[in-house]
């Protein structure tokens, strides 16, 4: 064999070796981008897996402190009258005890009490509902009876028997009430 002949063979054979290592290549590159694809694809994953796992830890707790808030939810109130609650103790272990004999001494003491007692709960937002002498309003009132009043117009509050209340701007307890009805003519012609 000649030398052109012997190189002629020589570079066949680097384009042989040369095509199939850029093949190979190919092939790993190929093999590369999987593997970085299900890489990144588990990565994805394990933090989809713990953001799930976070927001359920999330939702426990939220819970927990919603039930924790509305277990507690009276401790405000109960703590303000707790000192009426004591209040009341006091008058009636000195009513047991014979200290209080004076019926004027008593009452004084039970308007203070009723004096504290409605101080707290005006401090609540507590405030009775004002229907005496006005038109009766079914969203505000309960009439227990219909009463014949002459000189007062028919429908119109006359007696409060128990008192409404607002909390806030809501009417927690409507007032019980009596109300003014058409007053009967007098049978004349009998």
């Amino acid at each position: 064999m000649s030398k052109n002949d012997k190189d002629k063979k020589h570079t066949e054979k680097e384009i042989e070796i040369n095509r199939e290592s850029g093949e190979e290549n190919v092939i790993d590159e190929n093999q590369n981008d999987d593997s970085k694809l299900k890489e990144e694809l588990t990565n994805m994953k394990n933090a989809l897996l713990r953001k799930a796992a976070e927001f359920e830890n999330y939702k426990k707790r939220t819970e927990n402190e919603l039930s924790n808030y509305i277990k507690y939810a009276s401790e405000h109130l109960i703590r303000e009258l707790l000192p009426v609650y004591d209040d009341v103790n006091r008058s009636i272990d000195s009513i047991e005890k014979g200290e209080t004999k004076d019926f004027e001494t008593l009452k004084t003491g039970i308007k203070h009490i009723q004096d504290k007692f409605k101080k707290v709960l005006k401090k609540e937002g507590l405030k009775e509902i004002d229907v005496l002498g006005k038109e009766f309003d079914v969203n505000l009132c309960d009439a227990l009876l219909q009463v014949p009043k002459e000189g007062v117009k028919p429908n119109t509050v006359i007696d409060v028997v128990e008192k409404g209340f607002y909390l806030k701007d809501k009417v927690i307890r409507h007032a019980k009430v009596l109300v003014s009805s058409e007053a009967p003519e007098n049978n004349k012609g009998n």
